[in-house]
């Protein structure tokens, strides 16, 4: 037994970082064996088959429920890094989105009504001063973090509770939720994603800075350097969950540490989590440093078209369900990875077996 002490003791972080276990391997390898007698060849499922015997896995059965109804939940935060000129989008539009979001006409509201999945928006840090809305939950930590590029974006300890936010959301989800899906919106936060990505993998800022929402070549150029700038606070990967959450206040976004603990938050309460884009990805590595166990109850929804999700997946060891070239973010890229997932677990519980249904096999 480790003499360690406990991360974060006395804190909702670390009480939920200490419930995180392993996933359960007896039902795991009960899922394995009873896909190789289901009436099909053996591993004809292909990762599928991954799929199914993890959700058996967290949920500690065979064959695990399927992961209905899903949740998507869409945190909001704004960016100080802004100022540098890194996207030509005002700061505006993220509070314009979210209230698109309340009020269904998002492209993740489409998705999720097409799947029968419930969104919820989460302000942990828009900028603007925001009505309060149905289907809105006014977690603000702060209004905005400060310019990563000059500075700190966050206090450790408002990093600490994003995290919480993201974790208490996930709790209360849970409890109705088969599955819970990660969102994300904010104006210039695949510059923070860039800069997550770089310090939990030691990838070059331009290996993993892409062109967000769509810039051109200049402005690529000017988010390369702001990124740069922003890692070299932070030289070397952290090691201990203490300087991922320093990383995380350093260079990360509101949105990006609740997503993290929403992460942590289903893992702990053995919920799988369906991870969407960039955003979503960076959060991962901080959820997987504070955490490594988190890993075992997440699954990648989709790799986009921003090259730093596929460095932070690879560095997870998540193996995408779809790529399809999308860069949108909102969860939009996982809820359409859902019906797999679904697929996966339906397969499981309902596909009879060779004895089960008299089928006679391969000698």
């Amino acid at each position: 037994m480790s003499t360690e002490p406990a991360p974060f003791a006395g804190t909702l972080l670390g009480d939920t970082i200490a419930a995180i276990h392993p996933r359960d391997a007896g039902a795991e390898l009960a899922a394995r064996e009873r896909l190789d007698r289901m009436t099909k060849p053996p591993g004809s499922l292909g990762v599928l088959e991954d799929v199914a015997a993890q959700l058996a896995g967290i949920a500690g059965r065979c064959p695990a429920p399927l992961p209905e109804p899903a949740t998507v939940a869409v945190f909001a935060g704004d960016h100080g890094v802004h100022a540098q000129g890194v996207t030509p989008w005002p700061q505006e539009v993220t509070a314009q989105m979210v209230a698109n979001f309340v009020a269904g006409g998002a492209v993740v509201n489409a998705f999720a009504a097409g799947l029968g999945a419930r969104v919820v928006v989460v302000d942990v840090g828009v900028a603007t001063p925001l009505d309060a809305m149905p289907s809105l939950l006014d977690r603000k930590v702060r209004a905005g973090t400060a310019d990563l590029a000059v500075g700190p974006a966050m206090t450790v300890d408002e990093a600490r509770q994003a995290l919480e936010v993201g974790i208490e959301v996930a709790t209360t989800l849970a409890a109705d939720s088969g599955c819970l899906i990660t969102g994300d919106m904010g104006i210039a936060n695949t510059t923070a994603s860039a800069a997550l990505v770089c310090a939990f993998t030691g990838a070059t800022p331009a290996a993993a800075t892409g062109r967000g929402t769509g810039i051109d070549d200049p402005t690529l150029a000017r988010k390369i350097e702001v990124v740069s700038r922003a890692v070299s606070r932070v030289p070397s990967r952290p090691t201990t969950p203490e300087a991922a959450l320093a990383v995380l206040a350093e260079v990360g976004g509101l949105e990006h540490a609740g997503l993290a603990g929403f992460v942590l938050g289903a893992a702990a309460a053995r919920v799988p989590v369906l991870l969407d884009g960039a955003i979503a990805g960076s959060a991962a590595l901080v959820a997987a440093a504070l955490c490594p166990t988190v890993l075992d109850y997440a699954l990648a929804g989709h790799t986009s078209v921003e090259p730093g999700h596929a460095v932070a997946l690879d560095a997870l060891g998540l193996r995408p369900l779809l790529g399809l070239y999308l860069r949108l973010g909102e969860g939009t890229g996982a809820l359409l990875a859902l019906p797999l997932v679904t697929s996966a677990a339906r397969a499981l519980r309902d596909v009879a077996t060779f004895d089960s249904a008299g089928v006679t096999e391969k000698s």
